[in-house]
């Protein structure tokens, strides 16, 4: 793939042809819709559109899908921080510190600066797809199951730092998690574990069930008990970000586009994944990192400019070499194949005009998101002022429909109802969230990949530490576990010492 301006020129002049226009943005509104709703996701909401590539030309029909992808990170952020339902799982993050700023009455806020944080990182993300695909991509390729193991390691070391001074309560969780996604069919061997007889369970816990029921559910148990009169119990302070807000946040923007383009550059890691690693990215940047989990902007700005980045970033090895990092791309693969395309070096030659639209026509659909997001940051925000008695049930309404309707199971809702009892005594006594989600969401992969590498391996462990790649990511993951105990026995003396003070 060699970039050339006039490529470039050809596709904005197709993609801003009135019918592409709306197609970008019928893909966008739709895609904004599948992220606010929990469950659906993008995979879902192009799966359910592929009929359409019988009617539609091929260059509408992938636009439009394509902007479902991106608008559902978009949208995924708006529940988590209004009503702290992650309507994706990469917007579990955002939710941490999103909606304890909509409780601050901070919503309008927070939910501009994730829309703001998208498009920046969206754009910065696009260019670098178009001048260095084929560069980048090749680190993709670079990529083995010890590597991604390694990787996978790293990311789970994530659980200490994200624990804060609850280390303990923090490993609970995270193997509560582990052992909720150990539940099904090995996936190598395909031998039922910890099913109990029950056929329901032999498909796994669906991880989509197990977030709604630790927030959502969690959430609305919490509020039961408070009897509280509105979800906030304060009034809206800002409607839109200040410029002090946008001067607090741009670094972390810049940062999260970062760890969110390279990480997207890899198939297997998803943007849960990434937008976990920004987040705890942000908070060792942080001058007060003590903030996080309590209000902090940065802890949106941070994963969500991570969330979208990551979507441009997976268009490389797509593009690239016919690679889908994810399901969503897969499912976009496949609509490539119908129209009799195949992704992959050939295509920038012998169909330029489609690529290089597909490309220009993310440009235009980062600006159409933000046109469509800010605007409607005042309506998101007037929720806080809807009764609890009202709202309370319409949350578990779309969290049911949510829960069901990712495998059309009513299993599926019994299991978010039950970790919404776990979610609500984690609360209660002071148990972090994060890393049972971290924990379920890595623990397949991790699986996957370690088997894998130790098969090539013939069961050496070695493996992981005489391969470039996964030596550094496995030197990071010690060194990450190392200073949060060090945090957390420094935390401790400092504590003991001021106690003695006293």
């Amino acid at each position: 793939m060699l970039f050339s301006w006039e490529y470039l020129a050809m596709g904005f002049q197709t993609a801003l042809t009135p019918e592409n226009l709306m197609w970008a943005a019928i893909g966008c509104l739709l895609g904004t819709l599948v992220g606010v709703l929990p469950g659906i996701g993008p995979t879902s909401g192009i799966a359910i559109l592929l009929p359409l590539t019988t009617v539609l030309p091929p260059t509408p029909a992938i636009i439009m899908m394509c902007a479902i992808y991106y608008g559902a990170m978009y949208g995924g952020s708006t529940t988590a921080i209004v009503v702290n339902i992650p309507g994706e799982a990469s917007s579990v993050p955002t939710a941490l510190d999103g909606y304890e700023l909509a409780k601050q009455g901070r919503a309008g806020p927070a939910l501009g600066i994730a829309a703001i944080s998208s498009f920046v990182a969206g754009t910065i993300s696009l260019v670098g797809v178009t001048f260095f695909a084929p560069i980048l991509a090749s680190v993709a390729l670079a990529f083995g199951p010890a590597e991604y193991t390694a990787l996978m390691l790293m990311a789970l070391s994530l659980v200490v730092s994200l624990s804060g001074k609850a280390l303990v309560k923090g490993l609970t969780g995270m193997v509560l998690g582990l052992l909720a996604a150990l539940i099904g069919m090995d996936p190598m061997s395909g031998t039922s574990r910890l099913t109990f007889g029950i056929p329901e369970l032999l498909g796994g816990v669906n991880f989509v069930a197990v977030v709604i029921g630790l927030f959502a559910f969690g959430e609305v148990f919490v509020n039961l008990e408070k009897r509280i009169s509105h979800i906030y119990d304060t009034n809206i302070k800002d409607w839109l970000p200040s410029r002090q807000d946008i001067r607090q946040t741009w670094s972390s923007m810049l940062r999260g586009t970062i760890v969110g383009f390279f990480m997207g550059l890899l198939p297997g890691c998803g943007p849960a994944v990434t937008t976990f690693v920004a987040y705890d990215t942000e908070m060792r940047f942080s001058k007060h990192p003590e903030k996080f989990g309590h209000g902090a902007l940065e802890g949106v700005a941070g994963p969500e400019a991570a969330n979208n980045a990551g979507a441009q970033g997976q268009f490389i090895p797509l593009l690239s070499f016919g690679i889908p990092p994810g399901p969503t791309l897969a499912m976009l693969l496949g609509a490539f194949i119908m129209y009799g395309l195949q992704p992959g070096p050939r295509l920038f030659t012998e169909q330029p005009e489609l690529v290089w639209t597909i490309i220009a026509s993310m440009y235009v659909g980062n600006v159409m998101l933000l046109i469509m997001n800010l605007p409607l940051v005042g309506f998101w925000a007037r929720i806080a002022l809807v009764p609890f008695p009202i709202l309370g049930p319409m949350i578990v309404v779309f969290s049911v429909i949510g829960a069901y309707a990712v495998r059309y199971q009513i299993f599926d809702v019994w299991v978010a109802l039950l970790f919404g009892i776990i979610g609500y005594l984690f609360r209660k006594f002071g148990f972090p969230l994060a890393p049972i989600v971290l924990s379920v969401i890595l623990a397949p992969q991790l699986e996957i990949s370690l088997k894998q590498a130790l098969t090539i391996a013939n069961g050496s462990y070695s493996t992981f530490f005489t391969r470039p790649i996964s030596l550094v990511f496995m030197l990071l993951a010690f060194g990450l576990i190392i200073r949060g105990l060090w945090v957390q026995y420094r935390s401790k003396t400092l504590e003991f010492a001021e106690e003695d003070a006293d």
